[in-house]
């Protein structure tokens, strides 16, 4: 180099390498999408372990986050998540597109459901019915046993179960009939017992039927006053012996006349044990039958009578209740004689 030439200076500057500062921005970024990857497939997995029910709730929510039923501690109430309180009812303008098959499989699990509930109901009440029928009748014996007024014929009151409900029979004696031979007039003791089951009877909301029957010794031949008009006529007098001890006219269901179509004794339907009345606190199923024509729905095939029971034939064999006085009929005193040493 000649002397006194300018000399150029070069500066070079070294660049350094930044990977170790700047070089993991992509790895963030990364880790910023895999976090919301899984989020989005944890999502997934909850939403398809709930039920229908759930994700409405869920849906709810987020839908109106200010409604009364979603607000609690946290800023969500979670019984609306566990069903335990009201929904508020979506307002959503979208159509809801239901599959045919779902919509008759949901009928009919919603027809079932509701038959189930019926049923139930249906049974329980009859349960409780049944229950206070026989609280009824524990009454009934505790009073039967220590009323004095009962204490004469104690022993001709039978109280057992039919499948028509609770039945009290108050059933002749030999030299101690309930009425007075061959007529409807009742004997003092008869028409005490009577005004006194009045109250008694009341002490449950069903109604009651009254039946008089007799044996089968016929009046006299061509007599125009039967046994039919005399059962019916007896059932009247203690229907009347019932409501002057207190029980209510309303609740009388039917009076009726059976005559001898159904002896307490089949084998002997003579004996003084079927003369007798017949008071039947029915149950409300029955009641109702009766009340509406037989149009109530009860299937009969189901009514099962309890063990040892009689029960009271159709009331379509009865006579009509006979309300009149008896037409008079001028019998020959040997008809007199047969009919009142046999009755």
């Amino acid at each position: 180099m000649e002397k006194g030439a300018q000399q150029s200076i070069i500066i070079i500057k070294k660049k350094g390498h930044g990977h170790g500062h700047h070089g993991g921005a992509w790895k963030v970024a990364l880790a910023d999408f895999m976090t919301a990857m899984m989020a989005f497939f944890l999502l997934l997995w909850l939403l398809g372990s709930t039920s229908k029910e759930e994700q409405k709730a869920i849906s709810g929510y987020f839908t109106d986050p200010g409604s009364e039923y979603a607000i609690g501690e946290g800023g969500a109430n979670p019984g609306l998540i566990n069903m335990e309180q009201p929904q508020k009812e979506s307002h959503s303008e979208d159509p809801i597109v239901i599959n045919q098959n779902d919509k008759e499989n949901t009928q009919e699990n919603t027809q079932a459901s509701t038959t189930m509930t019926e049923d139930a109901l249906k049974k329980e009440l009859e349960r409780l019915e049944r229950e206070k029928l026989e609280e009824l009748q524990k009454k009934m014996q505790d009073q039967i046993d220590h009323d004095q007024v009962f204490q004469e014929i104690k022993d001709q009151i039978l109280i057992d179960f039919t499948a028509l409900g609770l039945r009290i029979q108050i059933v002749d004696k030999d030299k101690r009939p309930m009425f007075d031979s061959g007529s409807a007039h009742l004997k003092n003791y008869s028409d005490a017992v009577l005004k006194a089951l009045g109250p008694l009877l009341n002490n449950v909301p069903n109604k009651i039927s009254v039946t008089g029957h007799t044996d089968s010794t016929p009046y006299g031949m061509g007599a125009a006053y039967t046994n039919w008009e005399l059962s019916a006529d007896r059932a009247n007098s203690a229907r009347r012996a019932l409501t002057a001890g207190g029980y209510p006219e309303e609740k009388m269901a039917t009076v009726q006349g059976m005559g001898s179509a159904a002896p307490f004794l089949k084998d002997d339907t003579s004996a003084p044990i079927n003369r007798r009345i017949a008071i039947i606190v029915l149950k409300k199923a029955v009641a109702d039958a009766l009340t509406n024509g037989g149009n109530s729905g009860i299937d009969s095939s189901n009514i099962i009578p309890s063990p040892n029971s009689r029960v009271e034939p159709a009331a379509s064999k009865s006579a009509p209740v006979v309300e009149k006085e008896p037409p008079v009929h001028i019998m020959t005193q040997q008809e007199v004689d047969e009919a009142t040493d046999r009755k």
